[in-house]
């Protein structure tokens, strides 16, 4: 993942998150001799997890609301962690600030 960085409405720095790859493909690919699905980027890699029941949960509640399959999400969250990680071994804090109250916690990932 890549950080775009620009400038809010508000004028504040803000760095948009951004796939260091591209989602589209150049026609059908094959993987493991499986052709690929119209749309779909080749697969590079498989793997079977197994989730504790609060993993699950919300995984499900992910599902629900986006319209995701369940690797779409996996993928977004690996790729979300990834960029997170490289942030907070630079030195950077991932912050959240509440649009309305303009409160502002700190993120922590232990």
């Amino acid at each position: 993942m890549t950080a775009r960085t620009g400038n809010s409405a508000a004028g504040e720095d803000i760095a948009r998150a951004q796939p260091a790859h591209g989602l589209r493909t150049a026609g059908r690919a094959q993987v493991s001799g499986r052709p690929e699905a119209a749309g779909r980027p080749p697969v590079a890699g498989r793997i079977t997890v197994a989730l504790i029941p609060k993993a699950s949960e919300d995984l499900q509640r992910l599902q629900d609301r986006t319209s995701l399959s369940k690797t779409d999400i996996a993928n977004r969250a690996i790729t979300m962690y990834e960029f997170i990680e490289i942030q907070l071994r630079a030195g950077r804090d991932i912050l959240i600030r509440d649009r309305e109250t303009q409160e502002i916690q700190k993120v922590m990932i232990l």
